[in-house]
């Protein structure tokens, strides 16, 4: 007999706790096991229960989810959904959560819950599924600096950077093309800390719902020497610059002359996406060429490997993060097995690994000037 997936919920809301019940229990292979209305309660069934994953609420009396996530990675790692509210605030507090090690989240909707709970039902139960498999990874640890801010220490930013390079001298023709899934906000933070102020313009895909893209930016801006922030329809893309797709929109580049340009659009969905990594790797295969860099982070599914396959096709040079440090090995396994990697690294080697091969070009460049 199959063994289900032992599921807790908690959340300070009666009717939530009632409806994440009821959708949880009406999957053949998994159960709720128990409902708490704060984290206190939860910490004690937690014990007494041992459930394979957590549905955590964010904002609860007596301890909110945030302190009470911080609490548990430290003591009893487990897997952990966030269920958040679509909202600045809401947005904000997620992004931290996902940085103490939450797996995913589920944004519950501002107004009508009941029914729009209901409506989140696959979402919800496919990254309980996700959850109970992944990989578990401890949090980084930044340095503090203030309460609720952090900063990466300099030295960590310069470390992967090769010395005596003429990575500026590329910048403008170059570009590196990111996507990511389930795990990819902190894997994508692994990357932009260590890209120099003169790097080439960064595109990235992470799937993401409408309004937490620009807490994701706002966020990796005050960590990173680059500029990070959401991209903007019509806008030049530019050196020393990261453009995150917002959320609920596709976002490609185009050209317009010799200048890389962003579209952000009301497209319809991809592989189930929007923004899809196939969207935006398709379209740098088309518009960057052999002058794009491709990077395939940790993700469920296959989004983007027929795409990235096409990138490599056209030249480009891809780096694809391996399984041992993958939170799921979904979109990095697809896109190895499309032929699409020219490298398979470990998370925290893969900008290294970048910035040399820029480092190369640019000394390759000198030489013919």
């Amino acid at each position: 007999m199959m063994k289900k997936i032992r599921v807790l919920v908690v959340d300070d809301s009666a009717l939530v706790r009632s409806l994440l019940t009821e959708i949880i229990n009406r999957q053949p292979d998994m159960e709720c096991v128990g409902a708490a209305n704060d984290p206190l309660i939860a910490r004690e069934m937690i014990r007494d229960l041992d459930p394979d994953v957590i549905t955590l609420d964010v904002e609860m009396p007596r301890m909110d989810g945030i302190d009470f996530l911080g609490r548990l990675m430290r003591l009893r790692p487990m897997p952990v959904v966030m269920i958040s509210t679509m909202t600045a605030q809401g947005a904000e507090v997620t992004m931290r959560a996902l940085e103490l090690g939450a797996v995913d989240f589920v944004a519950k909707p501002r107004i009508g819950l009941a029914s729009g709970l209901k409506d989140l039902a696959s979402e919800i139960v496919d990254k309980v599924r996700v959850a109970a498999v992944a990989k578990f990874r401890r949090p980084m640890s930044p340095v503090l600096t203030a309460p609720g801010s952090t900063v990466v220490p300099a030295a960590a930013v310069s470390a992967a950077r090769p010395t005596n390079t003429l990575i500026g001298r590329l910048s403008t023709e170059k570009m590196i093309c990111i996507g990511a899934s389930t795990g990819g906000t902190e894997a994508i933070k692994e990357i932009l800390v260590h890209m120099p102020a003169d790097s080439p313009a960064i595109v990235i895909t992470q799937h993401m719902p409408p309004g937490f893209t620009t807490s994701f930016a706002a966020r990796l801006n005050s960590l990173c020497q680059i500029t990070v922030k959401e991209a903007v329809n019509g806008e030049r893309i530019l050196p020393g610059h990261a453009y995150i797709a917002p959320g609920g929109k596709q976002f490609r580049i185009n050209r317009s002359g010799a200048n890389y340009v962003a579209v952000v659009e009301d497209a319809e969905p991809v592989n189930r996406h929007r923004p899809s990594v196939e969207v935006l790797f398709l379209s740098c295969a088309e518009m960057v060429g052999r002058n794009a860099y491709g990077i395939m982070l940790t993700g469920m599914g296959n989004d983007g490997a027929r795409a990235m396959r096409e990138m490599h096709d056209k030249g480009s040079y891809n780096y694809v993060q391996d399984e041992a440090s993958c939170v799921v090995f979904g979109m990095p396994r697809e896109a190895i097995a499309h032929g699409a990697a020219d490298e398979v690294l470990p998370l925290d080697k893969i900008a290294a690994a970048l910035l040399a091969k820029l480092g190369a070009s640019g000394d390759r460049l000198h030489n013919r000037i």
